[in-house]
């Protein structure tokens, strides 16, 4: 089995000798960059692993969860990371490319109420909310941080089959929200720069709620996403070591420096430039100019790369008080994930979910960290990234932000971070 990658992405890899850590083969290279091939895309092996194990049914009405061993001292539930997964939560087959249309709604809902009250340890999902927002009133604000980075400068209005977020997954967290109380007004979805919600989105999220407030590229101008804040928390200074040039400042969204909370949901996907874009990259939507960092943590020459093995602009933009400290929870969108690059569409996977299957998962923390690590070891194993793509969660851990670990997801789980996994079928 394999995967396929353009001979100019190949070629690039090559170039800068990365492709060696992304399961390249020395024929296939000589091959494309002696002209002896005249393909346009490359074919690359994958290592296999074995697959994930089998659930056995229940016969049950309402899905029990199982979980995976813990270790015999169980790390702090700081470091906690819900793993669950539905195995019927959609039944897409590759086409046509509206993916969106076959979740199922109600099977996620279970999934985020099954994976908060796990998070937490609360028997409802009521009570779970009120763990992670104990000191909630009215008029303040919750700002949802999704993930369009497939929706740039697209005309108004357009659609594409490239991955995007999910209208399902942020309607079951809004229920939850307003089981807890919040007002809709209160809820503000948000992706930055010139990002923008397609119709799919807008129309799935007004149709149930439709005092929750959009704010994208496309949106009235009340609604747009801006970055004029006087206030000094909301501009991101970098504090590089010697040696290391420092980024400009960058602002963060207004939406964000008003708002009092702030729910992240990554998407779980390799990134061709960066390796893999998980909930720390997420916030490259959060500031005015991400292209202004990107030399910091792109691995090859053809993206303006210039990674840096000492440093990452990443620890110093989630260290900013308007994400450290209003982030009451992140959720990795892992239902369909995405393979070799961030722009590609929803990828089938193979060696760590089975044959031609889909993750169907959702993962759920309040450790920024430890979710990163989790999300990484199964794109590693899946796929494969360049070699220090993770390494922005060492300097985070390093920095207070959480808990880093490389673990087995599939078995012996982690040491360190708090690992449980549920599988609803």
């Amino acid at each position: 089995m394999g995967k396929k990658i353009s001979r100019r992405k190949f070629l690039a890899l090559v170039s800068t000798g990365a492709i060696s850590t992304w399961i390249g083969i020395t024929q296939l290279r000589d091959q494309l960059v002696h002209g002896q091939s005249s393909s346009s895309e490359v074919f690359l092996p994958i290592i296999l692993k074995p697959n994930e194990p089998t659930v056995t049914p229940t016969p049950s009405p309402t899905p029990t969860p199982t979980s995976t061993p813990k270790v015999t001292q169980p790390p702090p539930a700081s470091a906690r990371v819900v793993h669950v997964r539905h195995t019927s939560v959609t039944n897409w087959t590759g086409s046509p490319y509206d993916y969106w249309n076959y979740v199922n709604q109600t099977k996620v809902n279970l999934m985020v109420e099954q994976g908060l009250k796990t998070l937490t340890g609360q028997s409802n999902l009521v009570n779970a909310w009120q763990v992670l927002l104990p000191n909630y009133v009215q008029g303040q604000g919750i700002a949802i941080k999704v993930n369009f980075n497939n929706a740039m400068q697209m005309a108004c209005g357009n659609e594409t089959g490239q991955i995007n977020a999910l209208p399902q997954l942020v309607i079951a967290l809004i229920g939850g929200l307003k089981a807890r109380g919040v007002a809709e007004s209160d809820i503000k979805i948000y992706d930055g720069v010139n990002r923008i919600f397609p119709p799919y989105f807008i129309n799935a999220i007004h149709s149930q709620y439709p005092n929750v407030q959009l704010f994208h590229a496309c949106a009235d101008d009340s609604h747009k996403v801006t970055y004029n804040s006087s206030n000094p928390s909301a501009t991101v200074q970098f504090s590089p070591p010697s040696g290391v040039p420092s980024p400009a400042p960058q602002k963060i969204a207004d939406v964000l420096v008003n708002a009092t909370y702030l729910i992240n949901i990554p998407i779980m996907k390799n990134h061709s430039c960066a390796g893999i874009t998980l909930a720390f990259k997420n916030h490259f939507g959060t500031i005015s100019n991400p292209g202004g960092v990107h030399s910091h943590i792109f691995f090859n020459d053809g993206c303006g790369g210039g990674f840096y093995s000492n440093y990452s602009p990443l620890v110093d933009i989630y260290k900013n008080s308007n994400i450290r400290n209003k982030t009451i929870l992140t959720v990795g969108d892992g239902i369909f994930g995405c393979l070799g690059s961030e722009d590609g569409h929803p990828s089938f996977w193979i060696n760590t979910f089975g044959q031609g299957e889909f993750p169907k998962s959702l993962f759920f923390s309040r450790d920024p960290v430890a979710i990163d690590s989790v999300m990484a070891d199964f794109l590693r194993a899946e796929y494969g990234y360049f070699d220090d793509s993770d390494k922005y969660l060492q300097f985070a851990q390093d920095a207070g932000l959480g808990t880093y670990e490389r673990g087995d997801p599939w078995g012996s789980g982690y040491s360190r971070i708090d690992y449980q996994k549920l599988v609803l079928s």
